[in-house]
């Protein structure tokens, strides 16, 4: 178990931000509310992520 927790912490931030909006989404959350909420996510990390802006995280899903 503590495996699986440190490999979800140390997951590269990209493949988190592609991987949680498509959680999201799939949830049915509009991606005016995805985004910030991932913003939120980031600042809590093991390792807290680079500040991002809203449209830095955009780039990271839709290029």
């Amino acid at each position: 178990m503590v495996a699986d927790v440190l490999t979800y912490f140390g997951e590269p931030v990209d493949d988190y931000v592609r991987r949680r909006h498509g959680e999201l989404k799939s949830k049915g959350f509009s991606n005016d509310k995805i985004f910030p909420k991932i913003s939120a996510e980031l600042s809590g990390r093991r390792v807290a992520a680079p500040e991002l802006s809203l449209r830095q995280l955009r780039r990271i899903v839709y290029g």
